[in-house]
């Protein structure tokens, strides 16, 4: 049984900042690629960024320059630093990890239940 939980979400202003995080808890081997997505309202659920165990990384182009994903792998943790935020940010903000749960299983993605985000103009 594995279980992620996002916080961090709420209501800023434009050019604000926020600081999602989402850790991971249950039983597992091990955690794979973590991952934040986002889904605004009418459309497509889109990646935001992603983050593989080394802490190598990747960002839409949308949000490179203002976003940084980084992870603790101690505490089964994904973070994500939101700076320069714009009311086009505004989504639901849905963690993902792709995790190994016994070592001979292929990962498996797992997600969130999501956290609001609301960048007011």
């Amino acid at each position: 049984q594995v279980q992620l939980v996002e916080s961090g979400g709420g209501l800023v202003q434009a050019g604000g900042s926020l600081r999602l995080s989402c850790a991971a808890s249950g039983s597992f081997y091990r955690i794979n690629d973590m991952s934040w997505y986002r889904q605004a309202p009418g459309k497509q659920r889109e990646l935001v960024a992603s983050i593989v165990s080394d802490g190598s990384s990747d960002y839409a182009d949308s949000v490179k320059g203002r976003f940084t994903i980084s992870r603790d792998n101690a505490k089964n943790t994904v973070y994500l630093q939101m700076n320069g935020l714009k009311p086009e940010d505004t989504a639901v903000y849905y963690c993902n990890a792709q995790i190994r749960v016994r070592i001979h299983t292929a990962g498996l993605d797992y997600w969130g239940k999501g956290t609001l985000v609301t960048v007011s103009s």
